[in-house]
C-alpha cells in the first residue's frame, strides 16, 4: 500500500518548498504539481510514503507551509496508483529523447532514444517543464560535443542520467539522490532500460547521496558534464560544491527554479568561474540554465 497527504499551497509557499530531510528524519518524497493557468495562485503539494504516515507527521509537514488548505490523507492500492499515475503521461519528445510509459511504446521510432519512464515514488517522467527543458538542453549539446564524464545530482527516476549515457554511449556516468527511493527507482529504470550498472566506460554508477558529500561522486570528479534538477535553493547552497567538481571547460545544467530566480542562481555559481552558455530565457516559467566553466 502507499499513502498520500495532499494540500493546497498559494504560489509563495510553494516556491520555498522546503528539503524535508534537513528536518524531518525519515521524510517522504514531496511533489509539487503547476497550477491550472486559470488559478496561477493555486499550487497542489502532494507527499508520498511507504506507509501510513501518523498524524503527528502529516501536521509536521503541513506546518511548514502556513497557506495549506483542503487537506487530505489517502491510502492508494497498488493497482489504483498504477493507474493514476500512468493516465494522460502522453510521450514527451525532445531531440532524438523520447520518454514514455509502457502504455505508449510505440511512440518511439528506430532513431529515437527511447526511455520508459512509468510514473512512481520519484520525481521525473520527463513530463514537468523541467525535465524537459534538461532534455532538450542535452539534445543540443549533444550536437556540438562528445563528453566523457557525467554527474547527474539530484537524478529522481534517473531519467536525465540515462538520457546522457544514451547520448554519450562511452562515457562515465554516475546518477546521485539524496532520497534512497529514487535511486531504488534509478536502477529500477536501469534495468527496465537496458543499461548496465557500473563504474567503467559506458555503465552508469548510482549513489545515495547529500549534495556531493560521497566519495562515489568526489572520486570520479571532475566533470565535463553536470546535470541538477532540483530547486533554486539547493542549487543557490550548493554553488560552490557543485563548481569544485565541473572541469575547466565543462558544462553545468540547472533546472528546478521559477523564471524570477534565474539571475540569483546564475550570480551564484559566476563568483565560481561559471558562466552562461547563452541568454538566460527571462520568459520561461520553468527555465533551464546552461553554464561553462572558465578555462583559467
Amino acid at each position: 500500500m502507499s499513502w498520500t497527504l495532499s494540500f493546497r499551497v498559494n504560489r509563495a509557499d510553494a516556491e520555498n518548498l522546503p528539503d524535508l530531510f534537513d528536518v524531518m528524519d525519515d521524510p517522504p518524497t514531496l511533489n509539487v504539481e503547476e497550477p491550472d493557468p486559470s488559478r496561477p495562485d493555486d499550487w497542489l503539494l502532494i507527499a508520498y510514503f511507504a506507509e501510513e504516515p501518523s498524524q503527528a507527521t502529516a501536521d509536521q509537514i503541513v506546518a511548514y507551509f502556513p497557506s495549506a488548505n483542503e487537506i487530505a490523507l489517502a491510502e492508494l492500492e497498488e493497482a489504483d496508483w498504477t493507474v493514476m499515475s500512468q493516465r494522460g503521461l502522453e510521450p514527451v519528445r525532445a531531440g532524438r529523447f523520447v520518454v514514455h510509459t509502457a502504455e505508449h511504446a510505440d511512440a518511439v521510432r528506430a532513431s529515437d532514444w527511447g526511455l520508459r519512464i512509468d510514473a512512481g515514488l520519484a520525481f521525473g517522467t520527463g513530463q514537468h517543464a523541467t525535465t524537459h527543458g534538461c532534455l532538450k538542453a542535452l539534445a543540443r549539446l549533444g550536437k556540438a560535443r562528445r563528453f566523457g564524464n557525467i554527474a547527474d545530482i539530484g537524478t529522481g527516476t534517473g531519467v536525465l542520467a540515462m538520457a546522457a549515457q544514451r547520448q554519450h554511449r562511452n562515457a562515465h556516468c554516475i546518477a546521485s539522490d539524496i532520497d534512497p527511493i529514487a535511486i531504488t527507482v534509478t536502477r529500477e529504470n536501469m534495468a527496465l532500460n537496458h543499461f548496465v550498472a557500473g563504474v567503467c566506460a559506458g555503465r552508469m554508477a548510482t549513489a545515495i547521496a547529500t549534495g556531493l558529500s560521497a566519495p562515489a561522486l568526489r572520486s570520479r570528479a571532475p566533470y565535463d558534464l553536470v546535470l541538477a534538477n532540483i530547486l533554486a535553493a539547493p542549487l543557490v547552497a550548493l554553488a560552490r560544491d557543485l563548481s569544485a567538481v565541473v572541469a575547466p571547460g565543462g558544462v553545468l545544467v540547472m533546472a528546478g527554479l521559477l523564471h524570477h530566480q534565474q539571475r540569483a542562481v546564475a550570480n551564484a555559481y559566476r563568483r565560481h568561474a561559471l558562466v552562461p552558455a547563452g541568454a538566460m530565457d527571462m520568459r520561461a516559467e520553468w527555465p533551464c540554465l546552461v553554464l561553462t566553466k572558465k578555462r583559467v
